[in-house]
């Protein structure tokens, strides 16, 4: 079997990640911060590592201001919901997830006012046309860091000036770059980070969080949910320190636990070198598939300036229909349609059909890639071939 579906979900996870929920499972099991016994201390402890390593990975000065969540979806609707207020315009762009654009729109119904900047067909965005949107009622700019259709990156760091020229907080969804292309909170100007756990992370589902920088007044951006903390149980207020603020009930610690050992994995390894990896099989697959007569590779052609994640059309032939035949004839995992993410298919001219999507992880090989190649050229021959029999 060879995945390519690590856009998704990574797989496999480095066996640490295991060992770590296994060892919390067998040995620890309690919850952190809600008794004082030595296996509710050595839950905190894990707890308490995994905001460090992320801090590290991100370059945050205050594990504290490391909020954990389920996913990237919920870090979203923490900072959309709970900051944007009747009469805010928010400005994002044609190339964002369904994660951003819902709850976007269900806000856009209580008087939230939306600015999509479009981007090229080949999901690249100007930085200029932010700036033009601004005007004195913008609250938030919100983008991706990179398309999960073509993996193509924005430009967060010059977007990220403009947000502190103007005054106003820049959001970004890192849920395709987390772990698998340097991040920097300072030098890139972001002053709200959502990441998920389960894809470049290497952690478990149901894992994941949100950086909150220096510059965010946390008074401003109301908690998703309320309730136990393990502090201040004296008060039937809610705390309004960091963390506790945005982390009500239970946490799910076994998942921590992996993803605590995957953010560990991806620091001995580097950003870096995970990133260049990447870009070497990205570049190779883009080369091959170029090459098929019929094929069509979307994003920008410099793999350099593009998360590993390719989408390509084959003329003729549905991406249903596409990932199916690999599937069953290949075993090879992929992603075909729309992705969660309409606006950026309708950006490269895509929808409604969508796209096969091949997105390449940190496991994958040179052989894994060449193999894709092969099955492709061959799946396209074979149409040609039937067509002709047919004609």
């Amino acid at each position: 079997m060879i995945y390519f579906d690590n856009a998704a979900t990574s797989f496999p996870k480095p066996k640490e990640v295991s060992a770590a929920i296994i060892d919390y499972m067998n040995n620890v099991g309690a919850s952190p911060g809600r008794s004082g016994h030595r296996l509710s201390i050595e839950a905190g402890r894990i707890l308490y590592q995994c905001r460090e390593n992320l801090a590290e990975l991100f370059h945050v000065s205050d594990p504290l201001r490391i909020i954990f969540t389920s996913n990237a979806t919920e870090s979203i609707n923490l900072t959309l919901r709970g900051f944007l207020r009747s009469g805010d315009q928010v400005i994002t762009s044609s190339m964002e997830h369904n994660s951003v654009m819902r709850p976007l729109r269900e806000l856009e119904k209580n008087g939230v006012q939306i600015k999509v900047i479009p981007c090229s067909v080949d999901g690249s965005l100007n930085p200029e046309d932010i700036e033009k949107a601004i005007n004195k009622n913008t609250a938030l700019i919100v983008l991706n860091h990179a398309s999960n259709v073509t993996g193509t990156l924005l430009p967060i760091r010059k977007a990220g000036q403009i947000a502190r020229k103007h005054n106003i907080l820049f959001l970004v969804d890192a849920a395709q770059t987390a772990g698998a292309y340097p991040l920097d909170m300072e030098k890139d100007n972001i002053d709200l980070l959502a990441f998920t756990g389960h894809k470049s992370l290497f952690g478990p589902t149901g894992t994941g969080g949100l950086v909150i920088g220096e510059n965010v007044e946390i008074h401003r951006i109301l908690p998703l949910k309320t309730g136990g903390t393990g502090s201040r149980s004296e008060s039937e207020n809610h705390p309004d320190f960091l963390p506790d603020r945005y982390e009500s009930g239970t946490p799910n610690i076994v998942g921590i636990a992996g993803l605590n050992a995957g953010v560990s994995y991806i620091l001995k390894k580097g950003t870096k070198a995970i990133h260049q990896y990447e870009h070497n099989l990205c570049q190779i697959l883009i080369s091959g598939l170029k090459e098929i007569t019929g094929v069509t590779v979307y994003g920008k052609e410099e793999t350099g300036e593009r998360a590993s994640v390719v989408s390509f059309t084959i003329a003729g032939q549905s991406p249903s229909d596409i990932g199916l035949k690999l599937d069953e004839n290949y075993a090879m995992m992929c992603r075909v349609g729309l992705h969660c993410a309409p606006a950026a298919h309708k950006t490269i001219g895509t929808f409604p059909v969508g796209t096969v999507r091949f997105s390449i992880g940190l496991f994958n090989t040179v052989e894994d890639i060449e193999k894709a190649i092969a099955a492709i050229r061959k799946m396209v021959r074979d149409h040609k071939n039937r067509k002709v029999k047919n004609d």
